[in-house]
């Protein structure tokens, strides 16, 4: 386990492999897409360092379904300003980046056990395209969501990352978006981290750096300081995808490991295979 504190540094970590990373970013906020910030820094470095995949399956905290797990087949999917309130360039960012529908409909019956089916009218919301525009910024890579099925259990969605794994020997980049820590009802502009944020999200490190998973879906378990930090899991949900998608083999590299308005972790992490 390692902490990046040059950006640039991690080109060198991901040695070439036939075996695409896993990525999870912490979003935070839709300015990040509008705003030169520590975080859309870090996301163009990162897409400088990673290797172009044949396509991006993205797992959002912002594309919610109940009973099922739906995936986008669309040809073209649309730019979704899912936000309200913010400056008006942001609501004219476009990321017209293909979708890949024949992939997407493989995925559909990967994913079987886990309830799933077809969905043409979802696109990329902004957990997606506010971070690919800076990894991808030329949109040209095929880019399809899957959602997180919100009636199932956070074991569930390790469980959707295990499935999608092997997708990795296919040069398909499993792409999550959320916050480790997200709870807008305690946020506060220019404050310090609270300390139930710095508790979970250093909970979660160490966990995930000792590939000890079990303890991260445990809702039980986790108790109080759970729901603290995430009032509802959407926002922890892709960070468990990816997890799920790691294996023994993979390297695991932290970055943007801020704690930001208080009580939104911007922690990002990728696992990678080792140079």
């Amino acid at each position: 386990m390692s902490t990046i504190t040059d950006l640039h540094a991690l080109r060198d970590r991901l040695a070439p492999s036939a075996r695409m990373p896993v990525v999870f970013l912490g979003h935070g906020s839709p300015m990040n897409a509008l705003e030169d910030t520590p975080y859309s820094r870090a996301w163009t470095t990162l897409g400088q360092s990673l290797p172009e995949p044949s396509a991006i399956l993205v797992v959002s905290a912002h594309w919610m379904t109940r009973g099922t797990t739906l995936v986008d087949v669309s040809a073209l999917p649309k730019t979704i300003h899912d936000f309200y309130g913010f400056p008006d360039a942001l609501y004219a960012m476009d990321y017209p980046a293909p979708g890949n529908p024949g992939l997407a409909r493989e995925v559909v019956s990967l994913l079987a056990s886990h309830h799933s089916a077809e969905d043409d009218t979802w696109g990329l919301d902004h957990g997606a395209w506010t971070v690919l525009r800076f990894l991808y910024p030329q949109a040209k890579v095929p880019v399809f969501q899957v959602s997180i099925d919100m009636g199932r259990g956070l074991e569930h969605q390790l469980e959707v990352g295990r499935t999608l794994a092997q997708l990795r020997d296919r040069g398909v980049l499993i792409l999550g978006s959320g916050n480790v820590v997200h709870n807008l009802r305690t946020m506060r502009f220019g404050g310090q981290p609270l300390d139930f944020a710095l508790e979970f999200d250093q909970l979660f490190a160490d966990r995930l750096g000792a590939r000890d998973l079990k303890p991260l879906a445990d809702a039980a378990g986790l108790g109080t300081l759970l729901r603290m930090a995430h009032p509802t899991v959407d926002h922890y949900m892709p960070a468990l995808t990816i997890a799920g998608a790691s294996d023994a083999r993979d390297q695991l590299t932290f970055m943007t490991d801020a704690i930001d308005l208080g009580s939104v972790s911007m922690r990002s992490f990728v696992f990678h295979q080792g140079a």
